[in-house]
């Protein structure tokens, strides 16, 4: 009995674990598609399209998967077929203030079941207006430290060697435009993250590409927030399963909170 109990927790966190990259490459395919048909499909003239497929390969999503959302969204199918990308503000528990960035082809439908959720959680729905003002729009490009090197053995995959994190730290310092680099770890390495002004984000990424081998994990957009609220015990829980509610929801893209983490 204690064989088939321990197969089905091991089978419950798979499923879980398989049922939440659905979704991200569900939502990553999306962008990409969005992005190709706002922007063309060339993803050297389109930095929005090039930033999500950057996204797309570091979360494992497969290369031919990332050309069909290309060609679905420069081609004849997404005719009459619309995506906006709109955000919702608002409050959540304990007055947790949360700002929810969707991609939707139904507006009403979205602000209807955002509402519902903000409800749901004990919040509600704010005004445009009434929570952005404490949040600035920045990039963030992530960094494992360390590089790789190419194996002698046929059939091998390239050895990955890691990097002294202050070494690291001190040699990006050295490109212009970089507010600000914390430490982070990627995957389990030690790596670092990156912080800019959006408008030089995919500019730094291709600097830090043309004159390191270190090795870029995630580049995307951010909301960090001015002023953060701490909380403990129940209230910080009930504010992170209402984060978790609202990223589950398919048409939301990215969740923003001012809680301190």
């Amino acid at each position: 009995m204690s064989g088939h109990s321990k197969w089905s927790t091991i089978k419950h966190k798979k499923e879980a674990k398989d049922a939440k990259r659905s979704k991200q490459f569900s939502k990553i395919s999306t962008l990409i598609t969005h992005a190709a048909k706002s922007g063309g499909g060339d993803a050297d003239m389109n930095p929005t399209l090039r930033m999500h497929i950057d996204k797309a390969k570091s979360i494992g999503f497969p290369i031919d998967n990332i050309e069909k959302a290309i060609a679905k969204g420069t081609g004849e199918e997404m005719e009459g077929l619309r995506f906006e990308e709109v955000s919702y503000e608002g409050f959540g528990p304990s007055g947790v203030a949360i700002i929810v960035d969707c991609l939707t082809d139904n507006i009403n439908r979205t602000v209807s079941e955002i509402r519902r959720l903000f409800e749901d959680v004990g919040g509600s729905l704010g005004e445009s207006g009434s929570v952005s003002w404490n949040f600035d729009i920045k990039g963030k490009i992530d960094i494992k430290a360390g590089h790789k090197e190419k194996s002698e053995k046929f059939g091998e995959e390239d050895k990955f060697v890691p990097d002294n994190r202050d070494d690291v730290m001190i040699e990006l310092m050295d490109i212009e435009g970089i507010l600000d680099i914390h430490e982070k770890d990627i995957d389990g390495v030690k790596g670092l993250e990156v912080i800019t002004e959006f408008r030089d984000m995919m500019r730094i990424r291709d600097d830090i590409a043309s004159k390191f081998p270190y090795i870029i994990d995630d580049v995307s957009i951010i909301k960090i927030p001015n002023n953060k609220k701490k909380l403990e015990g129940e209230d910080l829980e009930k504010v992170q399963r209402a984060l978790e509610r609202f990223e589950d929801h398919n048409d939301v893209q990215m969740v923003w909170s001012e809680l301190d983490v």
